[in-house]
């Protein structure tokens, strides 16, 4: 039964991903967007405008599940690992799933008001992107930065590891994975919050921004390379923030 119910189950788990980039794509459509997250010849479909904390609220709950999901990939695998050697279930599996999820549509709530916030301050425009150069290099030198602090490092570390989180942590059923869940939903925040921040740099509903964003986080988090990945992430970073100002400076000039 197991057998059989395994591939249904991951199947459904990446129709969810595939969907939530499909609801991503027809929101930007719907908001007359091309995939850059820029004004389209296309006229907008009569979409609500992305500015109220409803409406975002449900744009970054999506985004989350798009680009969040994937990462979750390893750690799914390493609960899978214990089906065999201990008692974990499908039960369990579907738990860290959704507690991982909650968690990150909590993170999505913030974000949220956090937009509404900064398009009030007159800091984002209408499609989530900054309105001041300075202000795009200033979340490009922080996310970078913050990729060498403690706490990137510990969130960073349980996301890398989770085989060494459950095998400290280790609950059974639903109930039990449903507890491991949210707690790994937590580090993941911890580890991943900068790039969702950069958003507002490419643009909230750029969907190639979004893209590039995942394939780093989900690189980030591969047992194999991840460590090696996260500080020249972060000197990257820093020395896009550095290369904006210089263009600005040059422009001037």
């Amino acid at each position: 039964m197991t057998l059989q119910l395994r591939p249904v189950l991951w199947l459904g788990f990446f129709a969810v991903i595939l969907g939530a980039w499909w609801v991503m794509f027809a929101m930007a459509r719907g908001a007359g967007l091309d995939v850059l997250g820029r004004p389209g010849a296309m006229h907008g479909m009569g979409m609500a405008p992305m500015t109220g904390f409803a409406t975002l609220a449900g744009m970054w709950a999506v985004m989350m599940a798009a680009m969040m999901l994937p990462t979750l990939v390893p750690t799914l695998r390493s609960y899978e690992d214990l089906m065999v050697s201990a008692d974990a279930t499908r039960a369990g599996w579907l738990g860290v799933i959704l507690g991982y999820l909650a968690v990150w549509i909590g993170a999505a709530l913030l974000f949220a008001g956090a937009q509404v916030a900064l398009l009030a301050a007159g800091a984002v425009d209408a499609l989530g992107l900054a309105t001041s150069v300075w202000i795009a290099a200033g979340l490009l030198f922080g996310v970078g930065l913050y990729q060498f602090s403690h706490l990137k490092q510990m969130c960073h570390t349980v996301c890398q590891a989770p085989m060494m989180y459950f095998l400290g942590h280790w609950r059974t059923g639903f109930g039990g994975g449903l507890r491991m869940g949210v707690p790994l939903g937590f580090y993941c925040v911890g580890c991943c919050w900068g790039y969702m921040a950069l958003g507002f740099v490419g643009g909230v509903m750029n969907l190639a921004w979004m893209g590039l964003a995942t394939v780093v986080m989900v690189i980030e988090k591969l047992p194999q390379i991840g460590a090696f990945v996260t500080r020249p992430m972060g000197v990257a970073l820093m020395m896009a923030a550095v290369g904006l100002i210089a263009a600005r400076a040059a422009a001037w000039i």
